[in-house]
């Protein structure tokens, strides 16, 4: 059985002036799944969309939605994208008190849940929770300064997704890995290969300027293909 692996666009990254219109494009171009950042301004310095965009947004198209919670008040955000009707809710470890309480308010909504590490933050506090989560993404620069160029992928990103890989791997578990920030065209095959499932695409692959969306898509799917040492079906 051949992997996929997911392509999820982040729109924070699109034209945030002509949301429909992006989200269109990317629907047509036939990804399935779209990267909304929730942030509260205070975990992290932006504030991409606020909850009102995002419910429109639920209304112009049938994309996955991948909400990925940056914020202090987890169970608010959860409740509200859950009000929404979305398809995965991923919260940040490092600001939840009451994680299974988090993980069991998303899945009792028939939810995909997923928790989130920040580069830093070892692997241990998966102990207990691992089981439960559906996914884990591992942020691999800090959360909310993809505006600041100048900032690289943190220098132990592969190592963290081969050591989360084989933890999952060592559990027989299906728990999926997404991997958000700088996931650029130079390194998409590494982070496959060291085991990502989901690559949250912004402004250094999807989105990088000089070429088309659809040439960039083939890019990436190209450096999937490279870091399976294989065809892949990417979705």
């Amino acid at each position: 059985m051949q992997k996929e692996v997911t392509i999820a666009p982040s729109i924070m990254c699109a034209d945030l002036c002509n949301l429909e219109k992006s989200v269109k494009e990317l629907e047509s171009a036939g990804l399935d799944t779209l990267h909304i950042d929730v942030i509260d301004g205070s975990f992290s310095p932006s504030m991409p969309l606020g909850i009102n965009t995002i419910q429109q947004l639920r209304k112009v198209t049938d994309m996955k939605f991948d909400v990925h919670i940056m914020a202090n008040d987890n169970e608010f955000f959860i409740q509200e994208m859950l009000d929404i009707g979305v398809d995965q809710i991923t919260f940040h470890l490092e600001t939840s008190s009451h994680i299974d309480r988090y993980i069991n308010l998303v899945k009792k909504q028939g939810t995909k849940v997923g928790v989130a590490l920040n580069p830093a933050t070892p692997l241990s506090v998966l102990d207990y929770v691992l089981e439960q989560c559906d996914t884990v993404l591992l942020m691999l620069i800090n959360p909310g300064f993809a505006t600041d160029k100048n900032e690289q992928q943190v220098s132990y990103a592969l190592q963290k997704v081969r050591d989360l890989s084989e933890l999952i791997q060592s559990k027989g578990l299906d728990t999926k890995i997404e991997v958000d920030g700088r996931v650029s065209l130079e390194k998409i095959s590494g982070l496959v290969e060291a085991g990502a499932d989901i690559l949250v695409a912004g402004s250094t692959s999807l989105f990088k300027s000089g070429n088309t969306l659809s040439e960039n898509i083939e890019i990436v799917e190209q450096a999937i293909r490279k870091g399976l040492k294989e065809e892949v079906k990417s979705v």
